[in-house]
């Protein structure tokens, strides 16, 4: 049976090893933890598990782990029973019994909290849950995927993340490329979205001009997909001709993508203006590692801010990271007010 992609769009060799690994574990039950950056596209990929698994014609229940107060994500997950606190004024169940004989999303497991932990572990080991101000458990059969954009391993180190939890997940890692390790999917994708906006919108299809084809493909795409694809509707509402030119381009993408020769092609396109720092430019300074590093992440912290004048989550957004902590790299240097 053909592999159902379920929306996934490239075919990179990245996105090849990728599809590989979820050809060979989509049909089983074990438990798949998928890491990469925000806006990469985790979330097909889980739809793709399921989509391809025994338990296709199944429920397929997300949740996301980080969007929901901590006080209240207990019972979203487990379910709670009348009475069970102020406002509980009838049982409910929880998204793993509605998950029953088929796939619980758990999107930015990461972010839960450590007490919580304990339980979903639980739900993994025995196949049992209890709600929220039950007396009796419950048995479940589900198959758990999760997702996040940390680091699990440094989590468990810090302490923020149980280590036996990590491993129950971890059975199956599945790592999601970001869109710059990707860049024979840049064209592709950025064509899909224009052609999908502008169908939608009901206006002739852009074309990329080759001049703006390089300039897309030189540019880093700090938040991935999500970011690709939010320019293109953009694009497909303000673009005025019905070729894009670099001129339809925002600063910051003709910025970041440096001097381009006057003969860059579509295939030879790439990011001429950048230059790897070298031991000799930190030697130059007087600085250590640390202090180079450092400086190098003010600039980009201020850039970030420059260019999302100020919104913290749309700064967060461009630097790939989540909002707590731009706030606290921004708490530390003292431009939080920046």
């Amino acid at each position: 049976m053909a592999l159902n992609l379920d929306g996934i769009i490239g075919n990179s060799p990245a996105l090849r090893d990728v599809y590989k690994i979820l050809e060979k574990v989509a049909p089983t039950d074990s438990t798949v933890l998928i890491t990469g950056e925000s806006g990469t596209g985790k979330e097909l990929l889980v739809r793709a598990l399921h989509k391809n698994s025994k338990r296709h014609d199944k429920p397929f229940v997300p949740i996301n782990c980080g969007a929901i107060p901590r006080e209240l994500l207990e019972s979203e997950l487990f379910g709670h029973e009348k009475g069970a606190f102020t406002h509980a004024i009838r049982s409910r169940p929880g998204r793993f019994e509605l998950a029953d004989n088929g796939t619980i999303f758990l999107d930015e497991i990461g972010e839960m909290d450590l007490s919580l932990q304990v339980k979903i572990l639980r739900a993994l080991q025995e196949k049992e849950i209890e709600r929220v101000g039950g007396t009796s458990t419950k048995k479940v059969d589900v198959r758990v995927v999760a997702a996040t954009n940390r680091d699990l391993e440094v989590e468990v180190a810090a302490g923020r993340f149980r280590e036996d939890l990590f491993y129950r997940l971890n059975v199956i890692p599945m790592h999601l490329p970001p869109l710059r390790e990707r860049s024979e999917d840049i064209l592709v994708l950025a064509e899909h979205f224009l052609r999908c906006f502008c169908k939608e919108k009901e206006r002739v299809t852009l074309t990329i001009g080759a001049p703006a084809k390089t300039l897309l493909l030189a540019y880093s795409w700090p938040g991935n997909v999500r970011e690709l694809e939010n320019f293109m509707e953009r694009l497909s509402i303000l673009c005025e001709g019905q070729n894009i030119t670099p001129a339809d381009l925002p600063e910051k993408i003709q910025r970041c993508a440096g001097p381009l020769d006057d003969s860059a092609t579509v295939a030879t396109s790439q990011r001429q203006g950048f230059v790897w720092p070298e031991l000799k430019d930190m030697r130059e300074r007087g600085q250590g590692l640390k202090e180079f590093l450092d400086e190098i992440e003010d600039r980009l912290l201020q850039e970030a801010l420059r260019d999302s004048s100020g919104v913290k989550n749309q700064a967060a957004e461009l630097l790939g990271i989540k909002r707590t902590t731009l706030i606290e790299k921004l708490k530390k240097r003292n431009l939080l007010d920046a």
